[in-house]
């Protein structure tokens, strides 16, 4: 059932109004119509027709939601986080099996060398890359849709790219397969057992048709306001890969867990079809007298060139961090790869509201409402940057009683349980740069035109942590490595603040970084007082609960002394500010 949350008041625009609502609606017909703009498409000569950018003049101030439309929104955001938090928890299950089952030696660092194929795939075809193009083309298409244009626009987009999209995915799934022994070696040319690690490679590049597919589910759905589904998509995957490795990894050894990636993958389909198809079968609303509307402009293919430069190119940090280990000891890889895995728990969690917020951004950009667009940057920011640095804090804090709870087990061993640790805890100091470059990159390209300057703030940042790894590993090791990644990427993130504003939504950079350093400090303290608090328990379970309710108490403290921006207020600010939001 889809319920649209009751509005209140009307949006006065160019070329109509929007119903203002008095309760729930049920069905699929309560929709808003936005308000259209001026003319003049531009574009490139190229054939996916995608909806055109507008400039609008300033929508009338909304009235506030009422708190039947707070609540509802509340209900979506919380179902969403915890299927977010779901498929988190069930991926460090799958750590947990692959570590209990195969422990940290050669064996897993073949199948990692492998497993680059997903985590490259996931960015471009989920993530970043493709929901960068299509959210904001299927934004102005459901809007069209709203206005009354004639047929189907949603369709009509969905006809035209799907079908080229599904002939790139296969070619590029067939050139892996093929061209897998070459891929292992330019990526870890020091691997003890390389067949291995082809074989495995072969297995999980089937999953570029299963994500591909995901990924457009994905940007669809989101594009309607429907983010259920698309946060059911790693609980899915998840369990196929935990799935195959305890079924088949008696025989088949570690190639059991890439052929659950290749499972996973098409389970991710699987969770998003029932709701995609009730999506694309919804009735056209009639057309009324909603003034005109754009015509659709051909993709600009600069556009697509950009955003998976850019994928390719942040996610290009994993083929260093590996190429520079292969040489390093049998382990290495593993102990990257877990300590990465653990850490990168608050930045998932904290992006999830730029994942939800990214349509809203988009549509604002596209109907001229810059100020609405900038005030909603801006809060993120300093929403995700203060929920980041306080998992950081605990990350640092308590790292070796997290490692030890979670992989000490079977072939995992204490000697891999304070490698992985001291890797975490580096890796942590780059959280911040990793959470800002995901946040902005999506502000970036919100408007659906572009812009080669986040493809060289990226540059910069991967030529740096090539550079400092190169320097390091022979001396430090897997620290050297990890400290490359996060300094790298704080270099990429410092860019991108940068350039925020002529090419960009218009924020005020100086006050927002004013804001974001308040968190900081916070952070420093609260992760010390952490530390000493866990070192001074034996037991892990005690160290941890102690150690993270430190680090909590003290940030929340210092955060309201500071008076940091929406820390208190951080969930209802979420959900009093996206409207018309709805979910299955």
């Amino acid at each position: 059932m889809t319920v649209t949350p009751p509005r209140a008041g009307a949006e006065g625009g160019a070329g109509g109004e929007v119903d203002g609502a008095s309760g729930p609606t049920v069905s699929g017909t309560g929709r808003s119509a936005v308000a259209s703009g001026g003319s003049g498409s531009r574009g490139h000569a190229a054939s996916v027709p995608l909806p055109a950018a507008r400039t609008a003049p300033p929508a009338a101030p909304k009235a506030d939601e009422p708190p039947s439309s707070n609540r509802f929104l509340a209900k979506a955001a919380l179902v969403t986080v915890a299927l977010s938090i779901a498929g988190a928890l069930l991926g460090l299950g799958r750590d947990q099996a692959l570590a209990h089952l195969f422990g940290a030696g050669a064996e897993t660092d073949a199948f990692l060398v492998a497993w680059t194929v997903p985590e490259f795939a996931s960015t471009l075809l989920i993530e970043d890359g493709l929901a960068f193009i299509l959210i904001p083309a299927f934004s102005m298409a459901v809007a069209r849709r709203a206005q009354g244009a004639a047929g189907d626009p949603v369709r009509a987009l969905v006809a035209s790219t799907l079908p080229r999209l599904s002939l790139a995915f296969v070619a590029a799934c067939a050139l892996l397969i093929v061209g897998a022994p070459y891929l292992v070696e330019a990526l870890a040319p020091g691997l003890p057992d390389p067949q291995l690690a082809v074989d495995c490679t072969r297995l999980t590049a089937t999953c570029v048709l299963g994500f591909g597919f995901a990924g457009y589910c994905s940007a669809v759905l989101r594009a309607h306001r429907r983010f259920v589904a698309p946060a059911v998509i790693y609980v899915a995957y998840n369990t196929g890969i935990i799935t195959a490795m305890f079924v088949l990894g008696g025989h088949w050894g570690v190639r059991s867990a890439a052929l659950g990636v290749a499972l996973g993958s098409g389970l991710m389909v699987a969770a998003q079809a029932p709701s995609l198809w009730r999506q694309l079968r919804r009735k056209q609303v009639a057309a009324a007298d909603l003034g005109a509307v754009e015509e659709a402009r051909p993709m600009d293919l600069s556009l697509v060139t950009t955003v998976l430069l850019f994928a390719l190119c942040r996610q290009s940090q994993i083929l260093i961090e590996r190429f520079l280990a292969s040489s390093l000891p049998a382990g290495a890889i593993s102990h990257l790869n877990y300590a990465q895995k653990v850490a990168q728990m608050p930045m998932v969690l904290s992006l999830m509201l730029c994942t939800v917020t990214f349509p809203v951004v988009a549509q604002a950009i596209a109907e001229g409402d810059t100020e609405r667009a900038r005030k909603r940057v801006e809060r993120d920011l300093a929403l995700v940057s203060c929920t980041v640095l306080l998992g950081a804090a605990v990350v640092v804090a308590c790292a070796p009683q997290m490692i030890q709870l979670l992989f000490q087990r079977g072939a995992f061993t204490a000697h891999d349980t304070a490698a992985t640790a001291s890797v975490m805890r580096v890796y942590a100091l780059g959280l911040l740069g990793h959470t800002l470059v995901g946040a902005l990159a999506r502000s970036y390209f919100s408007g659906g035109r572009p812009t080669w300057y986040p493809l060289f703030a990226m540059t910069v940042g991967i030529v740096a942590t090539a550079w400092i790894g190169a320097l390091t590993v022979d001396s430090w090791g897997v620290l050297g490595i990890a400290a490359a990644n996060a300094l790298g990427i704080t270099i990429s993130a410092a860019f991108l603040l940068y350039g925020m504003g002529p090419r960009s939504v218009p924020i005020h950079t100086r006050e927002v970084l004013v804001e974001i350093g308040k968190p900081v400090r916070a952070a420093v303290v609260a992760a010390l007082v952490g530390g000493l608090c866990a070192s001074s328990v034996d037991s892990p379970v005690l160290a941890l609960l102690a150690g993270g309710t430190a680090v909590t108490v003290v940030f929340a403290l210092l955060a309201w002394a500071l008076g940091v921006q929406g820390f208190a207020p951080a969930l209802r600010s979420l959900t009093k500010r996206l409207p018309h939001a709805r979910f299955r």
